[in-house]
């Protein structure tokens, strides 16, 4: 089985890393348009060999997992690339205008829109895992829209290296993960953008600064390559999240300006069911 990984960085050189895990008859093929992250893959094992895009007809399986700028871009090629009997899935964090862009393309049934719930704060190929799959949620839109034969080889695929499936139409998906994902991310850089204007002048500040702060903060250690064309392709879903935790802000300041620190007790006390929301999930899942 031929597999060709586009954009060998986390989220797709692990995945080619756990598909050479899971199967021993596979090979993986990689292409990147930076050729050290190529050579930093074939040096570390994540793939088997570079490729580039004159090789995707003899592709079994093609995992796109590139900015989704780029995507929107390049995925009507990689269609007109592959063989007919190929299945081309992308890994990208927003759905709707990836399938838009393939809408009326002669080969749309052998696209597989996808979005692994999975990552990490790093890029690149070094930060390639294994076992970064495992137990997550791999949501998929518009699966009726996949070849039927095409759909089963990437679900056994997904469901071998131990992903969940979530079936969700694109317009949800965007809305959904605007909340649980894309604000995190905003409030981690805005966090660290604060804190470190106020280090310039208070060299201290890192000193106190623990473990709450280094997680609450470790999602500004992402890649703004990835995340700007993220927040570009889901604006108006990521504004009006923005609008409601700004909402949420402004109301806690003014509660301390009251010193109404009853209230602002009842606030957190009520947000504190996160947890039990939280651990619902995972003993669910």
């Amino acid at each position: 089985m031929n597999i060709f990984i586009i954009g060998v960085g986390l989220i797709g050189g692990s995945f080619a890393l756990d598909v050479k895990d899971t199967y021993s008859d596979v090979k993986v093929f990689g292409i990147d348009n930076n050729p050290e992250h190529l050579s930093t893959a074939l040096a570390l094992g994540v793939i088997d060999e570079k490729a580039d895009w004159n090789d995707l007809g003899k592709a079994d399986i093609v995992y796109a997992a590139i900015p989704v700028n780029v995507l929107c871009n390049v995925l009507p090629e990689i269609l007109d690339k592959v063989n007919d009997e190929a299945v081309v899935i992308d890994g990208g964090s927003t759905k709707m205008l990836i399938c838009e862009a393939v809408k009326e393309h002669p080969k749309r049934r052998n696209f597989l829109a996808a979005h692994p719930i999975a990552g990490t704060e790093f890029s690149g190929p070094e930060a390639a895992i294994k076992g970064l799959y495992a137990n997550k949620t791999n949501i998929i839109c518009e699966v009726e829209k996949t070849a039927f034969k095409l759909q089963e080889r990437a679900l056994k695929i997904f469901s071998d290296i131990g992903m969940r499936i979530r079936y969700m139409d694109p317009y949800s998906h965007d809305k959904h993960i605007a909340y649980t994902s894309h604000l995190s991310h905003i409030s981690s850089f805005m966090l660290g953008k604060t804190v470190i204007e106020k280090e310039a002048n208070e060299r201290d500040i890192f000193d106190m600064a623990g473990s709450g702060f280094e997680s609450t903060v470790r999602l500004a250690k992402s890649s703004p390559a990835m995340w700007t064309p993220i927040f570009q392709q889901n604006k108006q879903n990521v504004l009006e999240t923005l609008e409601e935790y700004i909402e949420n802000l402004q109301e806690f300041r003014d509660l301390m300006l009251k010193d109404d620190f009853e209230a602002i007790y009842n606030v957190m006390q009520n947000t504190n069911k996160i947890k039990e929301i939280l651990k619902g999930i995972t003993v669910k899942n």
